[in-house]
């Protein structure tokens, strides 16, 4: 038998990373939001259990916690890929074509319908409402790179020069 769920140390050593963070910010309940971005810097998302552990550290209820965590749009409950692809669909982006950029990032990436990470969560590939650089239309963003006047070719080269550094 296991000595697992007898051993205190296992939820910190299982959630080193988080006990690192919250620490950091002095475990302090009024640091939820700072404290969320940097797990989710971490992790790449905000795995459920890591939510409920958080709550418990910080002594405030797991419906407080996870409210924070859904209501901004930048929080993520679901895996990011380690690229995350973002297409801007906006007026003047759509108007110049950002959905054929979209559908061939899909294509190359091998994305089915519905689902906007690759199984190897090397590339999320999602459209937003605005990226705020219409001048730049169709606009692309992978990480903190803008690409401007984007056409499907220019995107599907940045993804290839991107698979290529990570072979």
């Amino acid at each position: 038998m296991s000595d697992k769920k007898a051993n205190p140390n296992v939820a910190a050593e299982q959630f080193g990373k988080v006990c690192e963070i919250l620490d950091r910010h002095g475990r302090n309940p009024a640091k939820l939001i700072p404290i969320l971005q940097a797990v989710q810097d971490a992790y790449r998302y905000l795995p459920r259990e890591i939510l409920a552990f958080v709550a418990t550290s910080l002594d405030l209820p797991p419906a407080r916690v996870f409210g924070v965590a859904t209501f901004y749009a930048h929080f993520t409950l679901e895996p990011k890929g380690k690229h995350v692809v973002r297409i801007c669909d906006g007026t003047a982006c759509h108007v110049k074509g950002s959905m054929t950029i979209c559908e061939a990032l899909r294509e190359r990436l091998k994305l089915a319908e519905g689902m906007e990470t690759t199984p190897d969560l090397l590339f999320t590939v999602e459209t937003v409402s605005c990226l705020g650089a219409c001048g730049l239309a169709p606009v692309m963003v992978i990480g903190e790179k803008v690409y401007g006047q984007v056409t499907p070719a220019k995107a599907l080269a940045a993804i290839d020069a991107i698979l290529a550094e990570e072979a």
